[in-house]
Order: C-alpha cells, then sequence, then structure tokens
C-alpha cells in the first residue's frame, strides 16, 4: 500500500510564522485599544464633540472592514500555496503588510483623538 511521506515543517520556519503572527496581534491589539478608546469619548461626548467622535467611529469601522477584507484576502491566498516554501512567503507577507497598516491605522486614530482631545481642552 502507497503511504504518503511524511513533510515536517522544519523549525526555524516554524518560529518565523510564529514570530509574524505575534507581530501581527500585538499591532492589531494596538489597533483595538485604540478603537476602544474612540468607542468610549463616543459615549461621553455630545454636540460638536459627538460630530467628531462619530467620524473617529466611523473611520474605526472603515479600519475593521479593511483588516477583515485583507484576512479574507490572506485565506485566499493560503488556500492557492503550491507548497511550503509559498505557503510560508504568503504568511510573511501578510503579516508584514498588516503590522504596517494596523500601525499607519493606531497612528491615524490616534491623531484624531489627539485632536479631539485638544478641541475639548479649548472649549470653555
Amino acid at each position: 500500500m502507497y503511504e504518503r511521506p511524511q513533510m515536517e515543517i522544519p523549525e526555524p520556519v516554524r518560529h518565523m510564522a510564529e514570530r509574524n503572527v505575534e507581530q501581527a496581534r500585538t499591532a492589531y491589539g494596538q489597533f483595538m485599544e485604540m478603537a476602544r478608546q474612540a468607542q468610549s469619548l463616543m459615549s461621553r461626548s455630545s454636540g460638536a464633540m459627538a460630530e467628531s467622535v462619530a467620524e473617529i467611529q466611523a473611520r474605526t469601522l472603515r479600519f475593521a472592514e479593511q483588516n477583515m477584507e485583507a484576512g479574507f484576502q490572506f485565506a485566499s491566498e493560503l488556500a492557492r500555496a503550491r507548497d511550503l516554501k509559498e505557503y510560508v512567503e504568503i504568511q510573511s507577507r501578510h503579516a508584514q503588510r498588516q503590522m504596517q497598516t494596523y500601525a499607519q491605522q493606531a497612528q491615524e486614530l490616534g491623531r484624531m483623538m489627539s485632536e479631539l482631545a485638544q478641541r475639548s481642552q479649548a472649549k470653555p
């Protein structure tokens, strides 16, 4: 009877994949914390400030949609990988791209929240 050869993933490749996932998870956690802060501001704001917070909330939702779409695209690419090398390359590219995306998103939300905080302090 024919037995398929066992394909073992080399330990350095597993470590790299785990490290990439952890880095992406950390960046995503930072993004989500900024989103939670925006939501908290929304619940405490009123009037013109509420409009700014609503803008932050809308931006956060748009970012979440973009991130989910990136996740679906990532899964599709992984499903088409022809071998382990391509699989790892796809995973690494996605992790790097998402870390950059999360950092940019968190930076933008931070800027928006900082502007909101400055406006709220300037208000008599």
